[in-house]
């Protein structure tokens, strides 16, 4: 219950469809509360609570597999969204997955981390979505931008450096050190706890970054790359540049920095830190290299689909086979028909039943009784001597007959 909690609140699977449409807010509030401060609680609870957690094995498990089935969801959700912000919802929603994987596998350090690192490159992205729709005058759509890195320049390179870190690029990127400290966690606690499944979740988390790096370009390459469809303006003042150049500089290789006040956080929590073994510690660094390396390669898939062969890609989503996985990936795998079939559906057709007040019905039967008694026994008030005589006579006939009965039954 304390993990279903979490993953409601940090929008896991099966409780994760809330997140992408709660992108509808401003962009500053997107940038605190679904970057840093509020989706990311669920994962601090599950920290703090660990040594509850940690009694049960099971779930632990469990919450690796939720985390990695949600970043699996998110990351092809993300690769046809065609709103901005959106975009970046699913891809929150991603990295959240990556932090439960690391609470699964006891790594609490590394999702700290990661959710620390996150709340730089993740509000960097928002803030700069923001200023890129402000330029764009409050347009969303990815597809009517275009060409804006020589409009606002200074957005394009905020936009570069945080996608980086989302895609963790190697060494230059915060993302690159929470990410594979995750990713090596989770390989080598398939080793230590002797579990097959936590070494099919690595492979996950490295599919997932391979992922992330291909929406991430596509991201960047239609918004800033190509012809200008919406005609933009710049944008200055200190307002403007100084939360994103802070913003950007945390979210560079600096912020590798940041994990030593993590690591206070977690002794000061008595909160265990996750050792690697020696023995183990050269094929952690091989799978953390390996996984870096998909992410690259993941960019230069991206690069090579939609710099170089974008007609190829949409005229397979114009196939009946591509426009069939593009409506599946664009609507998450349909959790929300699915929600809508299971719970929205019955929940408005018993308020359509319940409008109609059924049980005031009921209970207005009794003085509906009582009123045709009342008409009835008023319509034999006639006041004619005759009716009142023969209905007595009829009335003593009844009663003698009645009794006559009861006596022969009697008997």
């Amino acid at each position: 219950m304390l993990f279903l909690g979490a993953a409601g609140k940090s929008a896991q699977i099966p409780l994760q469809t809330w997140l992408a449409d709660a992108m509808a807010g401003p962009t500053p509030v997107s940038a605190l509360i679904h970057a840093a401060t509020m989706v990311t609680a669920g994962v601090y609870l599950c920290c703090r609570m660990f040594s509850v957690i940690e009694m049960a094995p099971e779930v632990m498990q469990f919450i690796s597999i939720t985390g990695a089935v949600t970043l699996l969801v998110a990351g092809f959700a993300a690769l046809v969204q065609t709103d901005i912000k959106r975009i970046l919802a699913y891809s929150t929603m991603s990295q959240l997955g990556y932090m439960f994987m690391a609470v699964g596998a006891e790594a609490y350090q590394a999702g700290l981390f990661h959710m620390l690192a996150h709340a730089f490159f993740k509000a960097l992205l928002f803030l700069s979505s923001g200023a890129v729709i402000l330029a764009c005058h409050h347009e969303q759509n990815i597809f009517k931008m275009g060409g804006l890195r020589k409009k606002i320049p200074f957005v394009f390179w905020c936009f570069v450096i945080g996608g980086g870190a989302l895609a963790a690029l190697p060494i230059v990127t915060v993302g690159f050190f929470s990410k594979d400290a995750i990713l090596g966690a989770v390989y080598a606690q398939s080793t230590i706890a002797n579990l097959p499944l936590y070494h099919t979740l690595y492979w996950v988390g490295v599919f997932g970054a391979f992922l992330t790096s291909i929406y991430t370009f596509r991201l960047i390459w239609v918004v800033f790359f190509g012809e200008e469809k919406t005609h933009a303006h710049a944008i200055h003042g200190v307002t403007y540049w100084a939360p994103l150049a802070i913003l950007a500089t945390l979210s560079t290789g600096i912020g590798y920095f940041l994990q030593a006040p993590v690591a206070n956080l977690l002794s000061a929590a008595k909160i265990p830190s996750f050792v690697v073994p020696e023995a183990l510690e050269e094929a952690v660094v091989h799978a953390e290299h390996l996984a870096s390396g998909v992410a690259l390669v993941g960019l230069a898939v991206g690069i090579f689909l939609f710099a170089f062969a974008y007609g190829a890609v949409k005229s397979f989503a114009q196939t009946s086979l591509g426009a069939g996985l593009a409506h599946i990936c664009r609507t998450a795998f349909g959790f929300d028909a699915l929600y809508d079939l299971v719970f929205v559906k019955p929940y408005l057709f018993i308020a359509k039943i319940l409008g109609r007040d059924p049980v005031d019905s009921m209970w207005l039967v009794l003085p509906a009784i009582v009123k045709a008694g009342n008409g009835f026994t008023s319509s034999r008030q006639t006041g004619s001597l005759r009716e009142y005589a023969s209905s007595m006579s009829i009335g003593v006939v009844v009663l003698l007959m009645i009794l006559i009965v009861i006596q022969v039954v009697g008997k």
